[in-house]
């Protein structure tokens, strides 16, 4: 099954671009983690909001509670879809990785994706 790309797009075809299974998995962690809270006028409590925590402390406390955020809002957005598994965090650079583990309800094989943002 082929789903609609992200973000919504006409290929040079004229037809509306397509994307796997897989890819439409990343883009909607994508659209998850970096929506700002407030963002979407008719759903505003959707969201991570990571790009709040990119001016926060470096500290452990403060990697666990981003990682909780984005598990939580993971879990909540993509429950129906999606069992995650694990969420881990790292700034390297100017780059932030998050790396998220996860397995779709309806197969048995769990899978891992790793989202980068430049800061």
């Amino acid at each position: 099954m082929t789903h609609f790309g992200f973000p919504y797009r006409i290929g040079s075809d004229g037809i509306t671009q397509s994307a796997s299974e897989d890819q439409h998995v990343v883009q909607l962690i994508q659209q998850i983690l970096f929506t700002r809270r407030g963002e979407r006028r008719n759903r505003p409590e959707f969201g991570a909001g990571v790009h709040e925590m990119v001016f926060s402390e470096n500290a452990p406390e403060i990697a666990a509670a981003a990682r909780n955020m984005v598990q939580a809002n993971l879990q909540q957005w993509l429950s129906p879809r999606l069992e995650i598994r694990g969420v881990a965090a790292e700034a390297r650079d100017n780059l932030l990785l998050i790396t998220v583990q996860y397995r779709h309800t309806d197969q048995e094989d769990a899978r891992t994706v790793t989202v980068e943002q430049a800061l």
